[in-house]
């Protein structure tokens, strides 16, 4: 992950070099007046830039697939909102405050990896992610991102997604079809699951065994199957690929 660490006062450079170390490949971004402060934190890794911060960000948003700011919440909030365009296409951003106590996923929780990034830096400075997605809060499945650590993607249009996540979260009954694949994804599952699969997401071996009827929603871990095959389920299901065995 290609990684810019924006950090504009001088505590929050001293953070920035902890969490560079913490990345590698990273780099630091301070104002120029902090040149010197900021060459000290991350040797080699630093940039520093004349003018305002907010100047910045269409760079950063361009050349980097994740962005922590040492920068107050409301700040970045206001910085990066005229730059949103997607959740497909967005960077991930990680908010943390100069005491290095809680690190806040802002952007791209989920398929940027804002999520994980947050877990791996409160790993590595001993502080707290604060993780707000609904999925991560409550240590349930998160849609988009089933199998992903496997190399599995998947195949749903953004409503389909948005339609099953609601299902998964607010605990109404959905049918996990798996065909193929590794079983064992649940433990690694988003930032890692330590708890049982929730009780309203029922384990199924084929797909003929989900009643449409009786399920608010499919996700269908298969290699061949098919979506036209099945219309009764369009809407409200997600198809997801494992690859092929070695």
């Amino acid at each position: 992950m290609r990684c810019a660490v924006v950090a504009i006062t001088k505590h929050g450079l001293a953070l920035a070099g902890r969490v560079a170390a913490a990345l590698p490949g990273a780099r630091v971004f301070a104002p120029a007046k902090f040149a010197e402060l900021a060459q000290r934190a991350a040797p080699g890794r630093a940039q520093c830039y004349e003018g305002k911060t907010g100047e910045q960000i269409p760079a950063l948003f361009a050349a980097f697939d994740a962005i922590v700011a040492i920068v107050s919440l409301g700040a970045v909030v206001r910085l990066i909102a005229p730059h949103l365009r997607d959740k497909a296409q967005d960077p991930a951003v990680v908010v943390l405050d100069e005491a290095g106590r809680f690190v806040i996923p802002v952007l791209s929780g989920h398929l940027g990896g804002a999520n994980a990034l947050a877990g791996h830096l409160a790993l590595a400075l001993g502080a707290t992610a604060v993780l707000t997605t609904a999925s991560d809060a409550r240590e349930t499945l998160c849609v988009d991102l089933l199998g992903r650590e496997l190399g599995w993607h998947f195949e749903a249009s953004h409503d389909e997604i948005v339609h099953c996540s609601a299902a998964v979260v607010n605990d109404e009954p959905v049918a996990l079809v798996q065909e193929a694949g590794s079983t064992d994804w649940w433990r690694g599952h988003a930032n890692g699951r330590s708890g049982p699969l929730p009780a309203n997401l029922v384990r199924l071996d084929r797909l003929e065994e989900a009643d449409p009827a009786r399920y608010a929603a499919l996700l269908w871990i298969t290699r061949e199957g098919r979506a036209e095959d099945h219309p009764q389920w369009a809407g409200r299901r997600v198809i997801y690929r494992p690859p092929e065995s070695p």
